[in-house]
Parts: C-alpha cells; structure tokens; sequence
C-alpha cells in the first residue's frame, strides 16, 4: 500500500480507537491489534502529529507510581472519522470499479 495512503489511514484508526475513550499508547496498539498491525513505535509518531493537528490532547496521570500519557481525542479529531466515513464511499467505488469483471459500463 502506498505510503501516504497508510499514514492517513493509521492516522483515522488511532482516532477510532480513543473515540470512545481516553487511551494510552500500550493500550492503542493492544486495541488495534486485532485489525491491524502497529508497533509502539509507529504509534507515538502518530500520536503526536495527531496532538500537532488538534485532532487530540494529552493529560499525563500516575499510574502504579509512573507518569502516563492518555490521549483524548477533540472534536477536530471526531470531524476527521466523520470525513473519513465519506472519503471511504469514494474509496469503494474505486475499489469496485478497479476489480469489476469483464464489463465496460
């Protein structure tokens, strides 16, 4: 897959992944997991664009006696799964139209 294309689309399911609540990085790829594949250090990169585009903030708490950064997401970050619920129509009909059968519609 291109470069590009995986970058925002990564970008969108870390968003997907703290919508519903705060998370940390540990949690995010354990989350994600099942669907698609992330290390850590691939995450915090992420991350932190995503901080840089007001698409989330951080608040750092303790946790058992360490400091840890949970991720919220904004609502920028909200207006962004919703751009991309439209953008992936768009996409299926590529998708479609690149794996159709012998047709010339």
């Amino acid at each position: 897959m291109e470069n590009q294309m995986k970058r925002g689309l990564l970008d969108v399911c870390v968003l997907a992944a703290i919508k519903n609540e705060d998370s940390y990085g540990y949690q995010i790829v354990k989350d994600m997991s099942p669907y698609v594949e992330i290390s850590e250090s691939t995450l915090y990169p992420i991350l932190r664009r995503l901080e840089n585009g007001a698409m989330l903030t951080v608040r750092t708490a303790e946790h058992n006696g360490r400091l840890r950064k949970y991720y919220h997401i904004t609502d920028a970050g909200r207006e962004r799964l919703k751009a991309f619920e439209e953008e992936w129509k768009e996409l299926m009909q590529i998708y479609e139209f690149v794996t159709r059968e012998g047709k010339n519609d």
